[in-house]
């Protein structure tokens, strides 16, 4: 969208008959799901990217700020999160007697570390001496320390639940919050500062309303399209052969699939062994249900998130990758009682995600999946007012992590590598990959890291070195400084 804005030749080759990858949707019937994401935080970095356009995000899909936000339950306890901070302020001490003030003083700290890092994540880092710019040493502070999330938080929160509320964004990154590096206690301060979207019609939107722009701009799709392999003269890409045979030359190649499973199979002569790759450390999986329900349950939340009895254990199991823990999280949304687009008038669907264990160690999903299924229900209609739940479905698609694996996702990874301090900024892929003159990464697989609103930063940041790579500097429009600027005054 960018580059052909910026007048280059841009062909798209997609495997799929739909853009969006994982932001791309599912039609089970008259239902219509988000494939992953389901909300968007850090809208202002999706504003950015369609102004360099000239563009405005509202032209091209329709956004609704939820308030509530999202209902976190711990067994008899909940909680609705709210942008509003007032509104946040009472819901913590009416669930969470005395916390009120912590949390406060989270926020008022968390304005001027997310005002400092920022600048961080904007750039690229092809050298180490990118850690000695002015503004990386301002961050380092928050930067150089081997504290985790929790760590972090376990600074302002007495309850271990209160803790959880403001650490389980951590899961973004596929991460644990006693894993998660200090730096990310970022992402719960964004969310609860700016707030979260959702895009009437689902997330998916953000991917077609971008694709509309490229079509616009001129640019080309070619769908149901596979990559066979690149091939190269030198250091740099001279063509990608499809798998129908054809040879596509290229002066410059974006790399947009998963990161991992990319690099092992179409890099051709260059192909990095999956044995290699293994060597470094992934996320979480997630195992999915889309359901499509003849009724609306007008009474439960957008998001709700019912956390296991034993929330450490639960990720302990996920983060050594063997064991599918008895103990788990659910993540639901309910997106009908917000958006009548998504389902037929007097129905809706739900989107169930649990975090889960990779397949790197080879668990068999095909075994058990029934009966995974029926255990995930049994706890939302125990922890849920939607007791008949099961009486009104009438369409189901699930994806295991086996299944993520055959979407060529390495070893279901579904939010790429971890996001570990010696898999980030410099030691992450870089966003011109490393030991290639014209081969650049766009996605979570690449700096900055997972999730929306850092993907759209690395697709900028790699556009930006293409340009530069042709001797053209390009400015930033830049909406975050008085945003952040403004929440820290």
């Amino acid at each position: 969208m960018l580059l052909a804005h910026r007048g280059y030749d841009v062909t798209i080759v997609e495997k799929a008959s739909v853009p969006g990858g994982r932001n791309a949707p599912i039609q089970a019937g008259p239902y219509t799901f988000d494939t992953g994401p389901t909300f968007l935080h850090q809208k202002f970095t999706l504003d950015e990217v369609f102004a360099e356009t000239g563009r405005k995000t509202e032209d091209y899909m329709e956004f609704v700020k939820l308030d509530p936000m999202t209902t976190l339950t711990w067994g008899d306890v909940s909680m609705e999160t709210s942008f509003n901070q007032e509104t946040m302020t009472q819901n913590i001490e009416k669930a969470f007697p005395g916390e009120a003030a912590n949390y406060e003083r989270f926020m008022s700290d968390h304005a001027k570390k997310l005002e400092t890092i920022f600048p961080c994540l904007l750039t690229p880092y092809h050298k180490i001496s990118s850690y000695f710019k002015s503004k990386m040493i301002k961050a380092l502070p928050y930067v150089a320390t081997k504290k985790s999330v929790m760590d972090v938080l376990s600074e302002y929160f007495d309850d271990e639940r209160l803790k959880l509320a403001f650490t389980f964004q951590a899961k973004y990154l596929g991460m644990s919050p006693w894993n998660c590096p200090a730096l990310f206690s970022i992402l719960s301060y964004i969310e609860y500062a700016h707030g979260i979207y959702h895009v009437q019609g689902g997330l998916s939107n953000i991917s077609m309303g971008m694709a509309k722009v490229f079509e616009e701009e001129d640019g080309n799709f070619m769908f149901d399209t596979e990559v066979k392999e690149i091939t190269y003269h030198g250091k740099k890409a001279a063509t990608v052969l499809l798998a129908d045979g054809t040879s596509m030359k290229c002066d410059d190649l974006i790399v947009n699939a998963d990161y991992a499973h990319a690099r092992s199979t179409i890099f051709g002569e260059k192909n990095e062994p999956p044995e290699s790759l293994l060597k470094k450390k992934y996320s979480c999986s997630t195992y999915m249900l889309y359901l499509g329900l003849d009724t609306i349950y007008e009474d439960e939340p957008h998001h709700h998130v019912l956390f296991a009895d034993d929330y450490h254990q639960n990720l302990r199991d996920i983060q050594d990758e063997k064991i599918v823990s008895a103990d788990a999280s659910i993540y639901i949304r309910n997106s009908s009682i917000t958006d009548p687009t998504v389902a037929p008038k007097g129905h809706s669907q739900l989107y169930i995600l649990v975090p889960t264990i990779n397949t790197r160690n080879q668990h068999p999903w095909e075994d058990d999946q029934d009966a995974y299924e029926e255990k995930i229900l049994d706890r939302i209609i125990e922890n849920t007012g939607m007791k008949d739940l099961r009486d009104h479905i009438v369409k189901k698609r699930c994806i295991t992590p086996q299944g993520w694996e055959e979407a060529n996702i390495f070893i279901g990874a579904t939010f790429n590598l971890a996001h570990t301090m010696d898999q980030m900024l410099y030691f992450r892929p870089r966003n011109r990959l490393n030991g290639f003159e014209n081969i650049y990464l766009v996605g979570g697989g690449t700096h900055p890291g997972s999730g929306l609103p850092t993907i759209y930063e690395s697709a900028r940041i790699s556009a930006n070195l293409i340009c530069e790579s042709h001797g053209i500097q390009r400015d930033r429009v830049d909406f975050a400084s008085a945003i952040l600027s403004s929440a820290n005054s």
